[in-house]
């Protein structure tokens, strides 16, 4: 990693927060799920930052921030992306792109700040369906979360092997990260503070969910939505929900992809976003984006197999 590319620190509310920033124009954020880190986005933040001025952010509590003193939950969650763009210097809209938790995230910022807010490019994303992996619904489950969330090797294995189809993603490197991640003091329970906000056993939470959309929905907002055929986390039959939900959005699936399309398909993922944000690029081709319907799922409804799958990101 060179000197331009290493994380730094800055003091948000308080508290003290890890995150990188490189290169010039129109701001980008870059938002991580549940469990995870800025470095899921290692590679787009790479490639962005020849175009954008490009911000990747650990949310609090997770990777290198310190947790938050309120209450987690996406509102807390989105008050403090807004705190950190003001400490940060970014005063116009900027473009978000948010994986999985992260997508929730971005939304809830769109529509509580949407001056603060470009466009929305959600990525494998909370919010759009009830169904979630076994293992993510177990640890609503008192005491059985903390038994779950007790870091190890092999648990941090099982969890790099349930994020990507492909197993030759899942290197030593990330394993060893995920590790690092899990056994900070605050990691488990930062985790389990907002995977409780969200939802239960029985899966996420409709109520929040609903009301969500339904405020996104009417935003004038670009809103890009894009899933992995797959995803064992949250299910790619989401992605139809999306389509429901919010019709005037742009979708797109990956194809033999896992729940990381911007790790696992990265050069697709960034033309993807440039194609997205109307950037001029003679390298790309035609336009890839596209609507998918369940029927172009392997199986059909392409929900694939989540139960089984391990904690950790979401």
């Amino acid at each position: 990693m060179s000197v331009a590319e290493r994380p730094r620190h800055v003091t948000v509310a308080g508290r003290r927060v890890r995150h990188r920033i490189d290169g010039h124009g129109e701001p980008v954020v870059l938002l991580h799920g549940i469990g995870r880190s800025l470095r899921d986005f290692t590679e787009q933040h790479t490639l962005l930052s020849e175009r954008f001025r490009v911000h990747s952010v650990d949310l609090p509590g997770y990777g290198g921030s310190m947790p938050m003193a309120e209450p987690y939950g996406l509102p807390s969650l989105a008050r403090f992306v807004g705190r950190y763009l003001d400490v940060v210097g970014v005063r116009r809209p900027a473009h978000l792109v948010g994986n999985s938790l992260g997508g929730a995230v971005a939304m809830q910022l769109a529509v509580t700040e949407p001056e603060r807010v470009a466009s929305l490019a959600l990525v494998t994303s909370a919010g759009f369906g009830q169904e979630v992996a076994l293992a993510l619904r177990l640890l609503a489950l008192r005491p059985l979360g903390r038994l779950l969330l007790r870091p190890s090797r092999a648990s941090a294995r099982r969890v790099e092997r349930a994020l990507f189809h492909d197993p030759t993603f899942v290197t030593e490197e990330r394993i060893a990260h995920a590790l690092e991640i899990a056994r900070l003091p605050y990691t488990a329970r930062v985790m389990l503070e907002t995977l409780r906000s969200l939802g239960g056993f029985r899966g996420v939470h409709p109520r929040w969910r609903e009301e969500l959309l339904a405020r996104v929905a009417k935003l004038d907002v670009p809103t890009l939505v894009v899933w992995g055929d797959r995803d064992l986390i949250l299910p790619p039959a989401h992605l139809d929900a999306a389509r429901v939900l919010l019709p005037a959005a742009r979708t797109h699936l990956f194809r033999d992809c896992g729940h990381l399309p911007q790790v696992e398909r990265a050069e697709e993922f960034h033309r993807l976003l440039l194609d997205f944000w109307g950037v001029p690029d003679a390298a790309r081709g035609p336009s890839v984006t596209r609507t998918v319907s369940l029927s172009d799922l392997p199986g059909g409804a392409g929900a694939a197999g989540a139960t089984g799958t391990p904690a950790g990101a979401g």
